[in-house]
């Protein structure tokens, strides 16, 4: 295999990547703040039931919870989900799983607000959704950027479980490269290390200018 050759697969694998690292984003940022008044309900059961969700999301591997996501439809209902499903799984799975992470961090985040931020925002007649989102959002969101920072920079790497039910991303084609006949693998894994700290290095300037642009909230 040519080092050209090389570099394209690497390349489609990278695209990959990069697809479920977006989509996961999309999808678990929101999810988590959702998880997050869930966990703060004052309703008890469903409090609770947020908190089990959280424990097992958490205690439990990544790759474990792809396997039961994928397989769990046909295995507990024999049903296959119709389209890409391989695909869509590793999705779900990436969404639910980091979706529990962020709701932590900005539970965190939210309750470090000074209570005084709550007072005003009654004193000034907010609701609670304007209080939340003019007031208490931005602050919480500066506060947060940091472990959310690292917990995006772990989904670059975390990409490459979703080779365990089978899409193929830049790890998988990295160790296809170096399986296949009269291929440099020492050059594909060095390539395939390359892709992964340029991704990381672009994600951690990109958070850490958001983080200074919202330096004005404290």
């Amino acid at each position: 295999m040519t080092v050209s050759a090389m570099l394209t697969l690497l390349v489609q694998g990278f695209g990959k990547s990069l697809e479920i690292f977006t989509l996961t984003l999309l999808g678990s940022l929101p999810l988590g703040l959702l998880v997050m008044f869930g966990r703060r309900s004052r309703v008890a059961p469903l409090r609770w039931l947020v908190k089990l969700f959280i424990s097992v999301m958490r205690g439990t591997p990544l790759m474990l919870q792809l396997m039961v996501v994928y397989y769990g439809p046909f295995l507990l209902f024999d049903f296959t989900p119709p389209g890409n499903w391989r695909f869509g799984a590793v999705i779900v799975g990436f969404v639910i799983n980091y979706a529990a992470y962020f709701a932590e961090i900005y539970r965190a985040g939210y309750e470090s607000i000074p209570v005084g931020q709550f007072e005003a925002a009654q004193v000034l007649g907010y609701t609670g959704a304007q209080s939340f989102g003019r007031i208490l959002l931005p602050q919480m969101i500066r506060r947060v950027l940091p472990p959310v920072t690292n917990e995006v920079i772990t989904l670059v790497k975390d990409t490459s479980l979703a080779s365990v039910i089978g899409t193929v991303e830049m790890f998988t084609r990295a160790k296809q490269i170096v399986a296949s006949p009269n291929t440099p693998g020492m050059l594909a894994l060095a390539a395939a290390g390359l892709f992964y700290y340029v991704f990381n290095y672009i994600v951690a300037f990109a958070m850490e200018r958001a983080e200074r642009s919202l330096a004005y909230y404290q």
